[in-house]
């Protein structure tokens, strides 16, 4: 027999194990996630809760245009886009042949050996500067040459390239500066910052207080600048053969204007063709306007 000693001491252990097993069962709770997996959440959580939504960019104009974006039917959306355009295309284009009215006169008085006024030498020399003529020419030179330079070019060829360049009007930088035409310009701040420009570079998208504005400097670039003097000369070739200033012919002289050089040529040649039903009457319109 055990000793009453032993017994004691049995029913002690056995009461210490009853007490004990309860907690003996008890496990630590396991987090569902990780301490790395919660840092994440974490980070990611801050994250959102500190970004910003991005205000909308404001206009650099007070120019109210028609909303293209969300006209959904493309015919109404075309003929939109070019009625607000033409106006200001059919302004320069009234510009630039009374201008060539005016410089026809003078190289009449010229070949009469009749001297220009001291009014019209100013005049002369202003156009000089501005469609960088050669100012140590003689007169004759300077007329002939700014006679090749100040010209219209066809409504269907600028609508075309105002809808290419612009996305229809719904570029960023159609709506916000009125530059329907991609123009550059490389004074800071005298335009729009383009998203995707290269580091180091200076150019910004010019920016336009009036949609006349936007067209004149159209205008002045393909008239003025070197690089489209082949365009120039194809349009000059026309009019020396009394033919129409063809607009898709035209468009050859465009090279340069696109770093794609013949794919935007190809793109503008199929645009003016496939939009033709909303050209046809400004063709008419120009052939009637040719002779000068």
């Amino acid at each position: 027999m055990k000793s009453s000693t032993l017994i004691k001491i049995e029913l002690l252990l056995i009461l210490a194990i009853l007490l004990l097993a309860p907690f003996t069962f008890l496990k630590p709770k396991i987090a569902d996630k990780t301490i790395d997996e919660l840092s994440r959440e974490e980070i990611a959580k801050n994250k959102t809760e500190t970004v910003v939504k991005k205000a909308p960019e404001k206009p650099l104009h007070n120019v109210v245009l028609p909303d293209f974006a969300t006209i959904l039917d493309i015919q109404a959306k075309k003929k939109k886009f070019f009625d607000f355009m033409k106006p200001a295309v059919v302004k320069q284009n009234n510009q630039l042949l009374k201008t060539r009215l005016k410089l026809n006169a003078w190289l009449e008085h010229i070949s009469l050996e009749m001297p220009l006024s001291e009014q019209e030498h100013k005049e002369l020399s202003v156009l000089v500067k501005k469609y960088r003529v050669n100012k140590e020419a003689s007169t004759l030179a300077q007329l002939n040459d700014l006679l090749l330079r100040i010209d219209i070019i066809p409504m269907s060829l600028v609508l075309v390239q105002a809808a290419n360049e612009s996305a229809w009007g719904t570029s960023r930088f159609s709506r916000i500066g009125l530059n329907f035409f991609g123009i550059w310009c490389y004074r800071q701040g005298c335009g729009m910052v383009p998203g995707g420009r290269n580091t180091g570079a200076k150019h910004e998208v010019a920016a336009f207080q009036s949609l006349d504005e936007a067209v004149t400097r159209y205008f002045d670039n393909i008239n003025s600048h070197n690089a489209y003097r082949v365009f120039r000369t194809i349009r000059f070739e026309l009019r020396s053969q009394e033919q129409e200033l063809n607009p898709e012919i035209l468009a050859t002289g465009l090279l340069p204007y696109s770093e794609r050089g013949v794919d935007y040529v190809m793109d503008i040649t199929k645009m003016l063709r496939q939009n033709q039903q909303y050209l046809l009457e400004e063709r008419v319109a120009q052939k009637e306007s040719l002779g000068d």
